[in-house]
């Protein structure tokens, strides 16, 4: 919403005082104005107040001051005759410094307006420019009404934090007020030009400090810097760019970071550094005091192998004027982990017999640091390669290590496309180089892959990792409600990472659940709350907390891990838009798969499907009933991953069961959907290249009558057979060409199957697998199956899951397990017949009898005039013998078989017709009926219901 001043009555003054009624204020009113009121409310501020804490122990000679005071003046001087008022404030909101366009008016001011030392911080003053910007850290106005103290109402300000350009710290803040009449967005480039003058005076007083110590160095020596009553003699060495050193960039950059490094650590050490090209050189630091008081640390170079007589550091050598302050310029504030730096030797170990010392204790030689001091090289070995001030080497190690910190996350983060871990990974990035602990909280609707409607209706804690256990943080899985003034919340309507140094004055924060923040204060004192928003999906809250660094996060702190979060966000939705593609390929590929197994008789069928890890495939298996009381068992996979595999696998799968039933032999169904993979390939109308060229399949028929499988394969892997006696085989199949390569036959295997074995069909998921050999993996697999006949198919099938399937599946896996049954000899009739018109009566006399004897005569009306008609077709149509079958299974099977190839048709016959009304009959009194061609002739079959039908 565009900020407008508040008059009449109207805008923001209504709001306020709807607000201090207790009404819902949601709209009309800016985010930060109504964050800073909910907080001035939850820290029980009054807007009638008007005594604020004054303090009198402030510098009037403080950094900050000195580089305010001339910017401050020329403000005046601009702002001349006009009523604005201008003050600079500390980082804790105390008042410093105080100018005014008009002068004459000061003395109608009230003191809190005019006198230095009043403290202006939210806490005290509730809504201000000071407090305000001080707590959103950035540019802020504010209006009239938006003020929270009624004292302020009729003036409006402008605010802007100042900087300290090394550290990125806040050091404190600019602030314009004004009357609401003189508005005008001029001012807020007239600040920003300010606080940055003033900025860069902070920046040069540090310049100056280091050039001091330089100067130091230069114009007594290093000895005379460390002991006064040393003889002074000019420093001898070489400068990091003389040719003498034949030093590439990268060896002046892996020293100039050791240097910072030690700098850094404020302390006397020395320490070997190696090179690239594998030279070692060592740098010593020594501490060291300039004419000014300014007090430092120089760090040189020991160069082995160099002439007596080296030159001296050059005159340009003043240019450097800190080396370590001109890189580490704009770089943030050091939040790292305490550990000594790399190849630092620690205080008093020796490093090759020279003991490390931090200036006022004793060398490993009983020596004090300032005479007889170990780390003495000789002069011609020596020379410089740093100064600078420890806090400036720690900006530019800090510097360094975010680089590699956001260098390994870009590395850590997103190597898995599973949500919860890619929220693991960046708290295990953070925790300790960022912070002590971190907890992340997404939506349930994220965690399943979709997109959440309303983030915080259904967060969830997700992760909680840090530096130990036992904090009293929501555990995961708990559902987490935060309060409207909690910097979690704000940081979603934001949608920018938000700052509380001190959680000991967050009132959003302490005011959300007061029982469960009292006992985290105890454990953390700060907090960085960063949304994980990705291509403009929210996706969840990280929440970063610093418990053992004593000093608070900062801005550029707030930074980095806004950047570790926008990294983590997007791999966290890549994660979710995976999970939600690969949900939505799984349902398909099960709603693809049977749901449910047919009744039959021939064998006990188990089976399983395991989808991969990340990508689904095409797998498939079914079983199919056959006519003759055989079955068929398919087994399938479709090459490659995805939506395109899963619909692919579907429409083979139902290809193959179309071709199946129609009792075409194993070979013939191969090279039907051979053909039908071929021609899906040349109708792909995107011509992406993708093809399904790869398919492959399995496909067996059992007969329970005769014990006898025929099977074959396109490119599949072989079944195995378990014998009742234990022993496993593969039987001898030809492997045949994958589907789609077309104009390559397939040749079927028959092969005798006892009672009671089990075949196990299978795809390529279960054995092939990159870290394992196919051959080993079989014979894992024959392990598994051998010696255990008694095993049910479903024992089977969660024995091979267990022993030989990968743990972690890169393809998915089809396993169907089938026990074979026999049909009782004494459930099946046969007779072979010679052609000829009597027979029809002999077959029905016989068929009568054999019904009794079985039990069936309910059934004899039905079976009598199906024989009759098929026998007849036979003998009019067909040639040679008639062989005549009836098969007692779950329905009564009738089989007429001949020696002609005829395929009878049913039709409707017209009135006149004297035939064409025998199938016709045969369908009406059948439950089902059809054709079965053999190798010589046919066989026309139809079943019978048992229950007389």
């Amino acid at each position: 919403m565009a900020a407008g001043r508040a008059t009449d009555g109207t805008g923001p003054a209504r709001f306020r005082e709807r607000f201090l009624q207790g009404e819902t204020v949601e709209r009309g009113v800016r985010t930060s104005i109504l964050d800073s009121w909910r907080r001035c409310r939850s820290l029980g501020l009054s807007p009638d107040q008007s005594d604020l804490p004054f303090r009198d122990d402030f510098d009037l000679d403080g950094p900050l001051v000195r580089a305010a005071v001339p910017v401050l003046d020329r403000l005046q001087s601009t702002f001349s005759g006009s009523e604005i008022n201008i003050s600079v404030a500390d980082a804790r909101g105390t008042v410093l410094l105080r100018r005014f366009g008009e002068t004459s008016q000061v003395g109608s001011l009230p003191a809190i307006q005019r006198v230095p030392g009043f403290v202006f911080a939210e806490r005290f003053a509730g809504t201000n420019g000071i407090g305000l910007a001080l707590a959103e850290r950035q540019l802020i106005r504010v209006y009239g009404a938006e003020h929270f103290a009624e004292r302020a109402q009729r003036n409006a300000c402008v605010a802007l934090p100042v900087r300290d350009l090394l550290s990125g710290r806040i050091e404190g803040v600019l602030c314009f007020g004004y009357p609401r009449s003189f508005e005008t967005s001029a001012l807020a480039d007239v600040i920003g030009r300010a606080a940055g003058a003033v900025e860069r005076r902070l920046l040069g007083q540090s310049s100056a400090r280091e050039r001091a110590l330089l100067r130091a160095y230069l114009a007594t020596g290093v000895d005379a810097a460390v002991d006064p009553h040393a003889a002074v003699r000019p420093p001898r060495g070489i400068a990091l760019d003389e040719p003498v050193l034949e030093l590439r960039p990268r060896d002046q950059a892996v020293l100039m970071e050791n240097a910072a490094e030690l700098i850094s650590r404020a302390q006397r050490a020395a320490v070997d550094v190696r090179l690239p090209d594998g030279r070692r050189i060592t740098l010593v630091s020594r501490p060291m005091t300039s004419a000014a008081g300014v007090e430092g640390f120089a760090v040189e170079a020991v160069l082995p192998g160099l002439p007596s007589e080296s030159p001296d550091i050059p005159q340009q050598a003043d240019e450097l004027r800190g080396v370590a302050a001109e890189r580490a310029v704009g770089v943030a504030v050091p939040r790292l982990s305490a550990a000594p730096p790399r190849r630092l030797v620690p205080e008093a170990a020796p490093v090759r017999g020279v003991g490390a010392v931090d200036g006022k204790g004793l060398t490993d030689d009983g020596t004090d640091g300032a005479t007889g001091d170990p780390f003495e090289p000789p002069p011609s070995a020596r020379g410089l390669v740093l100064v600078g001030e420890p806090h400036v080497g720690a900006y530019a190690l800090a510097a360094r290590r975010r680089l590699e910190l956001l260098s390994e996350a870009s590395v850590r983060i997103g190597t898995t496309l599973e949500v919860r871990r890619t929220a693991e990974e960046l708290a295990e990035t953070a925790v300790p180089r960022l912070a002590d602990f971190v907890t992340v909280d997404l939506p349930e609707a994220v965690l399943r892959g979709e997109e959440s409607a309303d983030p915080l209706s259904d967060l969830r804690r997700t992760v909680v990792h840090g530096i130990r256990d036992g904090l009293p943080f929501t555990a995961v899985g708990k559902r987490i409600d935060f309060g409207p003034t909690a910097p979690q919340l704000r940081c979603l309507t934001t949608g920018d990472a938000v700052l509380e140094p001190d959680l000991t004055v967050s009132a959003g924060w302490l005011a959300q659940d007061p029982e469960h923040t009292g006992g985290l204060l105890a454990h953390v004192h700060s907090l960085i709350a960063v949304p994980l928003v990705a291509r403009g999906v929210v996706l969840g809250i990280a929440s970063f907390y610093r418990a053992q660094d004593p000093a608070p996060f900062g801005d550029d702190d707030r930074s980095l891990a806004q950047e570790l979060a926008s990294r983590a966000a997007l791999s966290i939705d890549n994660a979710r838009r995976y999970t939600h593609e690969r949900t939505m390929v799984l349902a398909l590929q099960r709603r693809l798969l049977p749901h449910g197994l047919p009744d039959q008789e021939a064998v006990e069928v188990a089976h399983r499907y395991l989808p991969a890890e990340f990508d689904v495939g095409g797998d498939w298996y079914d079983v199919i009933p056959l006519s003759g009381a055989r079955i068929g068992l398919l087994v399938g996979d479709v090459v490659g991953h995805g939506m395109l595999s899963a619909a692919t696998m579907g429409r083979l799968r139902t290809a193959a069961r179309t071709f199946a039933e129609l009792d075409l032999p194993p070979d013939e169904v191969l090279t039907h959907l051979d053909n039908l993979v071929g021609r899906m390939d040349r109708e792909d109308s995107e011509g992406e290249g993708v093809g399904i060229i790869g398919a492959t399949c399995l496909y067996v028929v059992y007969d329970p009558t005769s014990q006898r499988c025929v099977m074959a394969r396109a490119g599949h892997p072989p079944p195995a057979l378990v014998c009742p006696d234990g022993s496993v085989s593969y039987p001898d199949l030809p492997a045949g060409p994958p589907l789609g390569l077309g104009g390559l036959p397939f040749d079927a295997v028959e092969i005798g199957i006892p009672e009671d074995s089990q075949l196990v069909l299978y795809t390529d998921g279960l054995i092939e697998d990159r870290h394992r050999d196919v051959d080993v993996v079989l014979d894992q697999l024959r392990g598994a199956l051998a010696h255990h006949p008694e095993r049910t198919p479903e024992d089977t099938c969660q024995a091979i899951l267990d022993t030989v399937a990968p743990a972690h599946p890169c393809d998915d896996i089809a396993l169907l397990v089938a026990r074979t049954h026999a049909l009782d000899p004494g459930r099946i009739a046969t007779w072979e017949l010679p052609a000829g018109p009597a027979v029809v009566g002999e077959v029905r006399a016989l068929a009568l009898r054999q019904l009794a004897d079985w039990g069936l005569e309910e059934t004899a009306f039905a079976v009598e005039l199906i024989l009759s008609e098929l026998v007849t077709n036979a003998i009019r149509h067909g040639s040679g013998p008639i062989r005549v079958r009836l098969l007692h299974d779950r329905t009564l099977i009738c089989e007429v078989s001949d020696t002609s190839n005829t395929a009878p048709h049913l039709r409707r016959a017209a009135s006149t017709d004297e035939g064409g009304r025998g199938l016709f009959l045969v369908a009406q009194l059948s439950q089902t009926w059809g054709t079965r061609y053999l190798s010589e002739g046919k066989v026309i079959w139809a079943e019978c219901a048992l229950d007389g039908a």
